[in-house]
């Protein structure tokens, strides 16, 4: 989860919700909706831990066509533009270190090599990209914990006056909570890695539980340390990749401690926050086209598997070359409110496959989760809002998001027909979770 969005976003979020306490709101809904989220899909992953996450539980609970849409949508959108968005990110940042600007070598030319990169190494053995990915996330997740300390304990608080808290409409705030939606983005890749997890059933809900906690208390710790020590103003004007010549916003704070060394330091941090979150994205969004190919829902070169690994190459290079493409060519904002605007419609989807899924197997799961049945309707009425509002503030992005996934709807029909589809019922797949696929555990 944690790429560049900590870094950027707060920006974003002070211009739309106008006082520290609505951004703090936003930060803190965002993570409490993405929470209940998390412990929704944690026992879906008891149930249903198989290749594909959210695919695999919405063939077998909405059926193959809600599945085939949301597996479209994370191959041409939500795979892709997260992807692109991380490594778009970690160029940028990487600039402050290395001027390749001034050889010629522009901004999306390194993003692309970025993404060409980590696909490699995603294609290679399964324990070296994973771990690649946790050497990177405890080198992130330290460094970040280790920054907001230094703000919070040793840098000067600022005397400038806050503004006074007023509400700044709906849609504004929607913006706001989408903008920190995208910075939590990534808990729901996990179940796509389930049919490769030790002890899916437990693990796979125990890390959702963890993880989203760990990040949400860093989220709320990090932000506290921003405003402690900077002007509001400064924090609405900080750079977010959209063209401002400002620095980002951890890089203002960290310089009233260590001015000489905060652009450097915070630099490499967001490189190497942006990369691992690159490489997670790679790792666990070629499991979802894999999938498709294998149930006969979708090309079948996709469904390919290295002879010596069985790790998903084809669709891992696919994945990768059209996050390139992305990378070359689009926008970091641009890139992520697509990704959360469309993903969020299949977030609350997928929660509702819980109520499917208890109703034919009443057995309690090796993880429950807790509050059911309020916890998943929250969160599905949460999601429900959120995509109602991310149209009314943004109809020309999200518009364009619905066109993708109806231009799913031709190639469904055409797979379909050719009649090589599997469907499997509810209870033959729960007694055969984990295990119905060639990839290994």
């Amino acid at each position: 989860m944690i790429g560049t969005g900590i870094f950027l976003k707060p920006a974003t979020m002070a211009k739309q919700a106008g006082s520290i306490e609505l951004v703090l709101l936003a930060w803190l809904v965002a993570g409490l909706l993405s929470y209940a989220g998390a412990l929704t899909y944690g026992e879906l992953c008891a149930r249903l831990p198989k290749v594909g996450g959210e695919y695999a539980i919405l063939k077998i609970s909405h059926g193959p066509f809600i599945a085939f849409l949301y597996g479209w949508m994370r191959f041409t959108i939500g795979g892709p533009g997260s992807a692109a968005s991380y490594a778009v990110g970690a160029a940028t940042f990487l600039e402050v270190l290395l001027p390749l600007s001034h050889s010629g070598i522009q901004t999306g030319h390194v993003a692309a090599f970025f993404v060409i990169f980590f696909t490699f190494i995603n294609c290679l053995a399964l324990v070296v990209s994973a771990g690649v990915q946790v050497l990177l996330t405890a080198i992130k997740v330290l460094s970040l914990l280790i920054m907001a300390s230094v703000l919070l304990l040793i840098a000067p608080q600022t005397t400038a006056p806050a503004p006074t808290p007023h509400w700044p409409g709906m849609p504004s705030f929607a913006a706001a909570l989408m903008a920190a939606l995208w910075a939590y983005d990534g808990w729901n890749n996990l179940p796509m890695m389930g049919a490769e997890v030790h002890n899916p059933r437990r693990n796979l809900a125990l890390a959702l539980a963890l993880g989203l906690g760990v990040v949400l208390l860093t989220y709320m710790l990090v932000n506290w340390a921003y405003f402690r020590v900077l002007p509001f103003h400064q924090v609405a004007t900080a750079n977010t990749l959209s063209g401002n010549p400002m620095q980002p916003v951890a890089t203002m704070a960290l310089a009233q401690v260590a001015p000489a060394a905060s652009v450097r330091a915070v630099a490499l941090l967001m490189v190497i926050a942006a990369l691992g979150a690159l490489n997670g994205s790679i790792l666990s969004s070629a499991r979802v086209p894999y999938a498709m190919a294998d149930d006969g829902l979708f090309f079948n070169f996709l469904a390919k598997l290295s002879r010596k690994h069985a790790v998903p190459v084809v669709a891992t290079v696919s994945q990768g070359a059209i996050a390139a493409v992305l990378a070359l060519s689009g926008t970091f904002d641009q890139l992520t409110d697509s990704v959360v605007f469309a993903a969020w419609i299949f977030y609350g989807l997928t929660a509702s496959a819980l109520f499917v899924l208890r109703q034919k197997q009443p057995e309690p799961a090796a993880f429950t989760v807790p509050g059911y049945p309020y916890l998943p309707l929250l969160f599905i009425a949460g999601a429900a809002l959120f995509v109602v509002y991310a149209i009314l503030a943004m109809p020309v992005l999200t518009g364009l998001g619905l066109l993708v996934l109806c231009g799913g709807v031709p190639l469904y029909y055409r797979f379909r027909n050719l009649g090589n589809v599997k469907i499997e019922n509810p209870q033959d797949a729960q007694e055969q979770a984990g295990f119905s696929t060639k990839i290994p555990r």
